[in-house]
C-alpha cells in the first residue's frame, strides 16, 4: 500500500494569455511586528479573481527508493473541480479528478484506482484533507481557514510566522512575507508520530488575475521515510472553457481504504 501514497502524493502535487509581472519581496519589519489578524487580513487581501485555471508544469518525484521526472497538467474550476493528469514522455500515467466531495484516481503503474470521499484518505495519508486545501496547494494560499485560528507571531529570518498550537497532537505554522503577505512556507508537523509535511513557494509572479506561485516544494517526512516533490510551472491560462474528461480504463482493480 506506501507504493501507492507516494504516487497519489505525485497526482495531487502535480481566455487570452496573461500579463506577467515579475513580484518583488520585502522582509518582515522587525522593528514593528504586525499581529496575526492584520497579517491574516492582507494575505486574504491578495486578488483571486478567475473562473477557471490551467497549468503545464514539470514535476520531480523522489522518495528514498527511486527519482521520476514527469509532465502534469492541472486544470481548476474554482470550487467546483480540480483535474490533474501525470505523463512520461507523453503517456498519461496517472489522472486524479477531485471535487468537494470526492476524490477519485488511477494509476497506470500498477493498474489501480481508488473512488471515495475525504475522510480515510486523509487518514491513510496522515493529513486531514478536504477541496479547498488541495486547491489552495495550487494557488499558493494558506492551507486552513486563517479565521478560524488563533495564532502566536514572531519573524523567522526575514518571514512572519504564524504558529498555531491549539491542537496537542498537531502543530500548524505559516511563513509570510512582507510585502504583498504572500506564503513563503506553511508546515504541518506531529511529532508524536514523526510526521512533517512542508511546502515551500520559492517564487511568485502577478497576473492580471491574481498572484500565483512559479513553483512549489512539497515534502513529507514520515519517520526515516522522506518523499520530495518539486513542481514548476511552465504555463498559465485564465478563464478557458476547459473540459474534465475522466474514466477508468478497463481492467484496473480498485483499491479500497480502511
Amino acid at each position: 500500500m506506501k507504493k501507492y501514497i507516494g504516487l497519489f502524493l505525485v497526482i495531487f502535487l502535480v481566455s487570452c494569455k496573461a500579463k506577467v509581472v515579475a513580484i518583488a519581496e520585502t522582509k518582515a519589519a522587525s522593528d514593528n511586528i504586525m499581529t496575526a489578524e492584520k497579517i491574516i487580513e492582507n494575505h486574504y487581501n491578495n486578488k483571486n479573481d478567475f473562473s477557471t485555471l490551467y497549468i503545464k508544469a514539470n514535476a520531480k518525484y523522489q522518495d528514498d527508493n527511486q527519482s521520476q521526472n514527469v509532465t502534469a497538467e492541472i486544470k481548476i474550476k474554482k470550487d467546483d473541480r480540480i483535474l490533474i493528469s501525470v505523463r512520461v514522455l507523453g503517456i498519461t500515467m496517472a489522472k486524479a479528478l477531485i471535487t468537494p466531495t470526492s476524490v477519485q484516481y488511477y494509476a497506470k503503474l500498477g493498474n489501480k484506482y481508488f473512488e471515495g470521499d475525504y475522510a480515510g484518505l486523509s487518514k491513510w495519508i496522515g493529513i486531514d484533507l478536504d477541496y479547498y486545501k488541495v486547491q489552495n496547494i495550487f494557488l499558493g494560499k494558506a492551507l486552513d481557514d486563517m479565521h478560524k485560528d488563533k495564532y502566536q507571531v514572531s519573524i523567522i529570518d526575514k518571514w512572519y510566522k504564524l504558529q498555531n498550537n491549539s491542537d496537542s497532537l498537531t502543530q500548524k505554522a505559516f511563513f509570510f512575507e512582507g510585502d504583498n503577505f504572500l506564503i513563503k512556507k506553511q508546515e504541518v508537523i506531529q511529532s508524536s508520530l514523526e510526521r512533517t509535511l512542508q511546502i515551500q513557494y520559492p517564487d511568485y509572479k502577478k497576473y492580471n488575475e491574481m498572484i500565483l506561485p512559479l513553483s512549489l516544494i512539497i515534502d513529507a517526512f514520515q519517520k526515516d521515510a522522506q518523499t520530495s516533490i518539486n513542481i514548476d510551472y511552465k504555463d498559465v491560462t485564465f478563464n478557458e472553457d476547459l473540459s474534465f474528461p475522466y474514466s477508468v480504463p478497463e481492467g484496473y482493480e480498485r483499491i479500497f481504504i480502511e
